[in-house]
């Protein structure tokens, strides 16, 4: 049985995807005719939503950013966007763990997502500073050229 995991390895990538092109919006506002519809879970403990919609809408939702959304704000593991319901502008917490689904029908573009697998993705490879704090596991004998960035092997060679 392999050791990778592949499916966790590409929804991470596709994380990615999403999390770069809000982040571009949030920057630029949307161009063209592009327009989101993220479908996500309301029940995730770390998506913030506010209670009525929580109410009606106790396990999924879908919002569409368009026309009228406002300070679209995106992090690392999630993204909050304040939304219209009912004349009353509310703020939406939501953690790209919790993404269910992201699609731009605009360009024919749509991804699905089994949520919850981001957290144990994270969880299994931290991008932080790593298990080491920063500090390289690669032996000091191996030279690195700050010219061309070419790591020497030198010393494994047989002699």
């Amino acid at each position: 049985m392999s050791n990778f995991r592949y499916d966790r390895l590409v929804q991470k990538a596709l994380i990615s995807v999403v999390r770069d092109v809000l982040a571009d919006v949030a920057v630029n506002g949307l161009t063209d005719n592009h327009h989101f519809y993220i479908r996500f879970m309301t029940n995730h403990p770390k998506t913030v939503v506010p209670k009525f919609l929580r109410d009606q809408h106790p396990e999924e939702i879908m919002i569409v950013l368009q026309y009228q959304f406002w300070n679209l704000k995106v992090e690392k593991s999630q993204f909050s966007v304040d939304l219209n319901f009912d004349g009353i502008r509310e703020t939406l917490v939501i953690p790209f763990d919790a993404l269910m689904a992201f699609v731009d029908p605009s360009v024919k573009f749509a991804l699905q997502f089994t949520p919850g697998m981001i957290s144990q993705i994270d969880d299994e490879f931290p991008t932080d500073d790593g298990p080491n704090g920063g500090k390289s596991d690669t032996n000091p004998s191996e030279k690195i050229s700050s010219d061309d960035n070419i790591i020497s092997f030198d010393s494994l060679r047989k002699k």
